[in-house]
């Protein structure tokens, strides 16, 4: 493990050489008195609770088939959303209203929450409507539950978390007034990108945690289960096309600084994309493709010129922490799996946390980076690692909740100490010689039966 420890000290040493190589120009002060800054922030966290936190409850316990409890706080979530919808805004201190987007995905929360709840009133037997107009098809649906209604239900379940996630991203944007005007196209960027690094970290978090995705490959060998490494190069490749032909209106505008930074990176990305796929296309073979992927766009962040010093340090350190978890990532899969899809003894190991954490950590890094936010923290007379600390510590309670509900997932669906998901069939994971082992049990089991007079 000595190559693992020199690794990351070297991570260590890079980033406080990065740290010390610059000083703050920091200008004066600028007092700055907020409108009715107690009952806005009261607000927020309410909003925090019951809109992000209590749907992400209600996932999971929606995936685990949780559904009477799961439909109760659905309701609870709806109920404040249509009343947030109504009668609270999200007002700044310039003309005391809430910006259009944020209202806008309020009220589209609330609609989503409204059908997820009637499905899972539906499922459960508790639709008051369903129950007083059409009887005998309420009977029937919670009887015998179509499986594509269970499947939209978990699905809306999931989706009105990520909303939810938003709804609570964009308050804070509207109480401060920002995103007007020029600088919508920067805030949307920052929003768009930071998020998916924080779900990339969740998807790697999820595959981690959960034992039969785990382990699946580890477990069954079989030749055409394509690895991880094969879908997030298929997801960079699709992104960057995307962003190769919508960061510039090719042949209908002038290229900028801006343009060439997005498309280039959009172009690498496609491209590390296909070869991605094509090392992983069979027999599970691990790539580290989009490791690389994520070291040169964090190399590429870090390079880009802002036009304060705190801004500059403030993307200098999320290109350093992206690539801290590109470069964890190829450790994990060249040092410590050894190209397999787990351990040997399909165990977590302790090193495995830090590309998801990294990916977490980076994207909350870079939506707390755009110029409006690094604008107003550089007047209040703040400097940069005051900042980066409190955006860091929100990093480690996201991926701490992210653990917290993985955990609880599989506390309610079950397993055992081998790292088994019971509750539902396609989750188990039974080897040959288990196989063999319940076939003869079973058959002993008849043989007796038929003995016993």
């Amino acid at each position: 493990m000595s190559y693992v420890r020199k690794s990351v000290a070297l991570l260590l040493v890079t980033a406080l050489a990065l740290a010390d190589g610059m000083d703050m120009d920091m200008g004066e002060k600028v007092e700055f008195h907020p409108v009715n800054a107690g009952s806005k922030t009261f607000h927020w966290i309410l909003t925090l609770f019951l809109l992000l936190i209590l749907p992400s409850i209600s996932s999971v316990l929606a995936f685990a088939e949780v559904f009477h409890l799961a439909s109760v706080f659905h309701i609870i979530a709806f109920a404040y959303s249509l009343f947030e919808s109504l009668f609270l805004e999200f007002p700044d201190n310039v003309d005391n209203h809430e910006n259009r987007t944020s209202k806008g995905t309020g009220w589209f929360l609330t609609w989503e929450l409204g059908v997820t709840v009637f499905l899972g009133t539906l499922i459960n037997g508790s639709n008051i409507v369903m129950n007083k107009f059409w009887p005998q098809k309420a009977e029937t649906a919670y009887s015998t539950p179509s499986r594509v209604a269970i499947r939209a239900y978990k699905t809306l379940a999931f989706t009105s978390t990520l909303t939810g996630w938003v709804r609570v991203c964009m308050a804070p944007v509207a109480l401060f007034g920002f995103c007007y005007g020029k600088a919508t196209g920067q805030c949307i960027a920052h929003g768009i990108m930071g998020s998916s690094f924080i779900l990339y970290g969740f998807v790697l978090a999820w595959v981690l945690m959960v034992p039969w995705i785990r382990n699946h490959r580890r477990l069954n060998g079989d030749p055409n289960v394509k690895s991880q490494e094969f879908y997030d190069s298929s997801i960079m490749c699709l992104w960057g096309i995307v962003n190769t032909f919508t960061e510039h209106r090719w042949g209908r505008e002038e290229w900028n600084h801006g343009d060439y930074q997005h498309t280039s990176m959009g172009i690498i990305w496609w491209c590390g994309g296909l070869l991605g796929m094509w090392l992983s296309r069979k027999d599970n073979t691990r790539s580290v493709v989009p490791a690389l992927l994520l070291i040169y766009t964090g190399w590429a962040m870090s390079e880009h010129s802002q036009h304060l010093v705190i801004s500059t340090k403030v993307h200098g350190l999320f290109g350093l922490v992206l690539m801290s978890g590109g470069l964890s990532r190829i450790i994990e899969i060249c040092f410590l799996l050894k190209d397999n899809g787990a351990s040997d003894t399909g165990k977590i190991l302790a090193f495995q946390h830090i590309p998801p954490f990294s990916l977490v950590l980076s994207g909350i890094l870079f939506m707390s980076a755009n110029e409006e936010q690094l604008n107003l923290v550089h007047d209040l007379g703040a400097d940069h690692s005051s900042y980066v600390l409190v955006v860091s510590g929100a990093g480690f309670m996201i991926y701490l909740w992210m653990q917290m509900l993985l955990t609880l997932y599989l506390r309610l669906v079950g397993y055992d100490e081998n790292g088994e998901l019971t509750k539902f069939d396609g989750y188990a994971n039974i080897s040959a010689n288990d196989v063999d082992n319940f076939e003869l049990d079973d058959l002993s089991d008849e043989d007796n039966q038929q003995v016993t007079p």
